[in-house]
This record gives C-alpha cells, sequence and structure tokens, in this order.
C-alpha cells in the first residue's frame, strides 16, 4: 500500500494537544511534511512556545502514529521551536554539551569537515576523504548533514537508492567501501527544504541517533555551509572529535574560514586543520600552471591562526567530472595526481586523529595483511 501526504495528515489530525485543546494539523504544527516511497518526515514545530521541550511526549506520539500506518516504513519527526530574543544565550556562551545520541556510540571518531561559505567544494572534499580513509584499511561512515543542499547521495552514486529499515533505524547505504546516510535518500532532489536552524539540528540529530551506524573508526559529517543558528547547534549536539576547514586560496573565501574556526573555538571543537581546494589549474594541453583563485592563502592563514595546513587540492575538471558521476576521483582515478593529493589529506587528518588518541595505530600484521 503507498502511503500518501493526506493519509499521513489524516492520521495526525486525531492527535490532540492536551495544553490547546486542538489536534496538531489544525494549530499548525506540522512542517515540512516529506513522504517518499513508505518514508515519513516532518516537523513539529511550535513557533515561539516557551514550554517546547515538555511537548517531548507528543512528538513521540506523532512519531508513534505515523510509523504504525500501512505502507510507511520509517518515520523521523523532529520536535523545533523558535525561541524568543530575550532567551537567547550570549553570543560568547557556548551551549551545553548533549548526551551522545545512540546511533553513534560506537563511532571512534567524529569529523566535521566545514566551510565558512558555499561554493568551495566542501563535499567533494569530505566524500573523496571518507573514501580515502576507507582505502587505507578504516570503518569510515559519510553522514550528509547540509539539509538544504544534499550532495552526498549524487557524489556517491546514490542518488536513486533508497535506505532500508531494521527495526526503528535505517540501514545506512554503502558504496565505495563507505557507509553514508543523507536527508537527500528520503527527499526527491527537486524538493526545497523550507526549515529554520533548530528544525535543520534535530534532524541531522536524528540522522545520527536514529540511523545503524554500528562500529566506525571514522564518521565524515559534511556539514551545512556557513556559521549561524543550525551549524553552532550541530557542533555542540555531535560529540566532534575535530574539524576540517575547507577553503578556496581566495581572501573572500579565507575571510569565511576564518569565522568557521572561530566557530568551533567558541563550541571547544579541535580544529584539525585547514585544506585549501582549487589551489592550483595546469593546463592539461601545455602544462602552464594559473592560480585562478589564488595560491597559499589557506597555508598562510592556517600558519597565522596557528592551525595545521592538511594540504592543497588542485582545481581539476576531472575532479568535477567524476564527481557527478557518482566516483570519487579517489575511486575513478586512482593513479592521478588528484587522487594523490586526497590520499595525502586523508594521511593528515588519520595523523592528527592518532596524536589526540581517536585512533589506534595499526600494527605491523595490520598493515600487510590484504583488504
Amino acid at each position: 500500500m503507498k502511503i500518501s501526504q493526506e493519509d499521513v495528515l489524516k492520521a495526525l489530525a486525531r492527535i490532540e494537544d492536551p495544553v490547546a485543546g486542538r489536534d496538531i494539523v489544525s494549530l499548525g504544527y506540522v512542517s515540512g511534511l516529506v513522504v517518499r516511497d513508505g518514508h515519513v518526515g516532518f516537523a513539529l514545530d511550535l513557533g515561539d512556545d516557551p514550554d517546547a521541550a515538555a511537548k517531548e511526549p507528543l512528538r513521540a506520539r506523532a512519531e508513534s502514529v505515523v510509523r504504525s500506518l500501512p505502507g510507511v516504513l520509517s518515520a523521523t519527526v523532529v520536535l523545533t521551536a523558535e525561541r524568543p530574543p530575550e532567551a537567547a544565550p550570549e553570543p560568547q556562551a557556548a551551549p551545553p554539551r548533549h548526551p551522545p545520541l545512540a546511533g553513534i556510540a560506537e563511532v571512534r571518531a567524529i569529523i566535521a569537515v566545514a566551510s565558512g561559505k558555499g561554493g568551495v567544494g566542501k563535499s567533494t572534499v569530505a566524500a573523496n576523504l571518507a573514501v580515502a580513509l576507507a582505502e587505507d584499511g578504516l570503518s569510515t561512515g559519510l553522514l550528509d548533514a547540509d539539509i538544504y543542499g544534499p550532495s552526498v547521495p549524487r557524489l556517491m552514486g546514490l542518488d536513486r537508492e533508497k535506505p532500508e529499515v531494521e527495526g526503528k533505524r535505517l540501514l545506512p547505504l554503502v558504496a565505495h567501501g563507505v557507509a553514508t546516510m543523507s536527508i537527500g535518500y528520503l527527499v526527491p532532489e527537486s524538493k526545497a527544504m523550507i526549515w529554520r536552524g533548530p528544525m535543520v539540528a534535530s534532524a541531522v540529530s536524528q540522522l545520527l541517533g536514529d540511523v545503524a551506524w554500528g562500529a566506525l573508526d571514522v564518521l565524515v559529517v559534511d556539514m551545512p555551509p556557513g556559521t549561524g543558528d543550525a551549524q553552532l547547534t550541530l557542533a555542540q549536539r555531535v560529540p566532534l572529535t575535530g574539524a576540517v576547514v575547507v577553503s578556496t586560496p581566495q581572501d573572500l573565501a579565507l575571510v569565511d574560514a576564518r569565522k568557521a574556526i572561530a566557530m568551533f573555538g567558541q563550541v571547544e571543537v579541535p580544529i584539525l586543520g585547514i585544506v585549501e581546494n582549487m589551489s592550483r589549474f595546469v593546463c592539461p594541453h601545455c602544462g602552464t600552471a594559473s592560480d585562478i583563485f589564488g595560491h597559499g592563502g589557506a597555508r598562510d592563514t592556517a600558519a597565522a591562526l596557528d592551525v595545521p595546513f592538511l594540504g592543497e587540492i588542485p582545481l581539476e575538471m576531472r575532479i568535477r567530472e567524476t564527481s557527478d558521476g557518482g566516483a570519487p576521483i579517489v575511486v575513478d582515478a586512482p593513479g592521478s595526481a588528484e587522487a594523490g593529493a586526497f590520499r595525502d589529506l586523508a594521511a593528515a587528518v588519520r595523523a592528527r586523529l592518532l596524536a589526540r588518541g581517536a585512533l589506534a595505530e595499526r600494527s605491523r600484521e595490520d598493515v600487510s595483511q590484504p583488504e
């Protein structure tokens, strides 16, 4: 039986808010409803209700009711409310950290791949980094936390796939040796996610907690671009081991990269380093190098801020072509210089994780055994 939005709304209309004395549909609580191939997701948006947290049982009931409908494979319901201005914390104060989410209980290290702005190739870097770490023998996952513009399904060649459900948890889709999850698996590619920051943060928390990630060495999180409320909330809700900041060499991008570093400092997340993407273009015909976006700016910024510099990724048409084709260049052209740059990045990140005690050093026997 195929489930529709009308079916979901009809079921939700039978759930009454005991305080308001009306059903949650007529109250306008149901927001961002998405139904795709049996997977249902929406938010209970309580506006500026100061007692929103007390309505968690209402959220749980809505999720349970929808999950019990014929044809529903999974249901994800997030609870959100817009905090009144007078209740907002001071900008300098880091919000309290939440307890670890069940889905990531067995994950050893969680890396945020972030940028101060969009358009710097952050998702491409995240995907190739995850694949390179997996090729290096680490059990690796990749979470697409960019709710507004999910890229992982296309980057990993999974844009026509959907996850299965085991019990109450989604099973990650696996490609190129990496376990992946994205809102893009549940929402049509053309669907605009018109959600506010708290809704995004709640959705990502559930993608972490309600997914059967299992025992992973590393989970790479492709963060939303920018440094707003959603990014700050995500950074303090997820027990991040460290952050990799992606920037192009140009001054405008580096200004925003500094903001991203400052944001992570505010929530006490260590910076594993900066990577310079689209660093240099070498003409495939004449071999002439051109610094289209400049060169060396990220290295200089890393030195000025006393954070590690993780390397340079060239500006190459082949990286774009392989990304669009669903096979990261580390997989599609493993012997290329571009793939080598991503492997160098993965080695640098792994070294930083080892230095922080987040990973165990492999023995000589581990290294010599075939994968």
